[in-house]
């Protein structure tokens, strides 16, 4: 596609301009939203998204799914919902054969909305399609399209009839990404575009065969070794164990495990070079280190009672 991985990262950097421009004519703000999101897509990851209700989660996912020319299904997690509602069934046909209807799931961009809501049973089948990337059915394996991404959305101040995602199923999720309440001048912008009869056309900037190309640009960036130790290091220090560190054997009740290491790493890969840089330093590594440790740290009782947020403890361990 590229005639050297020099001119593809330039490539990649101008797409990334692009796609910017081309979610900005749709989403005011949340740049940084925006860009986690990417990065997650480019490093073959997940994302969750946190906010409350209004925030355009929604809206947000499905602009990112047209200016990718991806296909894109919007999933809403009930109390009812069961897992073959997404996966899909088999069903007898008219002559009595059995024939696979595929669910929801056989799509590139999955938006599993208010993920927390539905049972733990399907919770775990759309895990297990993010982990994988098939699902069994009847005995047969069905491979989900490629790219594949689940963007899942959490409400987190209504918490009644809701199933909380267990840590171990929040580890699979790439990113932790929190949405805040805009700016008044975001919020003027937001109302101007969204009170009016003008729709913005959205070109097309990338494809699905550029994003799996691009993905293998992001694993064959260089890292050096006093990188790769800070991110190794940064990890253990959330540990309250022997390793770990002060605050975390004060504050922290668990700490992050090896994943988190693995996409310090490929977060820190593709984020130097959305920026100009053909291999990542520290500052490349703090710069993802919050959306990937927040979901996977846990504070105690002590950093609850003074008061202490997890965003904090991370901000003091780096």
């Amino acid at each position: 596609m590229y005639s050297s991985d020099v001119e593809a990262a330039k490539a990649l950097q101008d797409k990334f301009s692009s796609l910017k421009t081309a979610i900005g004519k749709v989403i005011v703000g949340q740049h940084e939203v925006v860009e986690g999101v990417i990065i997650s897509i480019l490093c073959n990851g997940h994302s969750l998204l946190v906010g409350v209700p209004g925030l355009a989660k929604t809206l947000l996912v499905n602009t990112i799914a047209r200016v990718l020319d991806l296909d894109f299904k919007r999933i809403q997690f009930t109390p009812d919902l069961m897992p073959s509602d997404i996966t899909g069934a088999e069903i007898l046909d008219e002559h009595r054969n059995f024939k696979f209807i595929k669910g929801p799931l056989f799509s590139n961009i999955i938006l599993a909305d208010e993920i927390n809501r539905t049972p733990p049973k399907t919770q775990a089948a759309l895990l297990e399609a993010m982990q994988e990337r098939h699902v069994t059915i009847g005995g047969q394996l069905h491979t989900l399209p490629a790219p594949f991404f689940v963007l899942a959305t959490q409400n987190p101040i209504e918490q009644e009839g809701t199933y909380p995602l267990p840590e171990a199923q929040l580890d699979r999720f790439m990113f932790n990404i929190w949405l805040d309440y805009p700016s008044f001048k975001e919020e003027l912008e937001v109302v101007k575009q969204t009170t009016s009869d003008v729709k913005a056309e959205l070109p097309k900037v990338m494809t699905g065969e550029e994003i799996l190309y691009f993905q293998h640009l992001v694993r064959r960036v260089p890292v050096p070794d006093n990188v790769m130790e800070y991110a190794v290091g940064l990890v253990h220090k959330t540990r309250p164990n022997e390793q770990g560190s002060d605050i975390a054997r004060t504050y922290i009740s668990w700490g992050a495990g090896p994943r988190a290491s693995q996409y310090l790493i490929l977060g820190a890969k593709c984020y130097a070079l959305l920026h100009g840089k053909y291999s990542p330093d520290i500052e490349d590594v703090k710069a993802v280190a919050l959306a990937i440790l927040r979901h996977r740290v846990v504070r105690n009782y002590k950093a609850e009672a003074e008061g202490l947020s997890i965003e904090e403890l991370i901000k003091r361990l780096m």
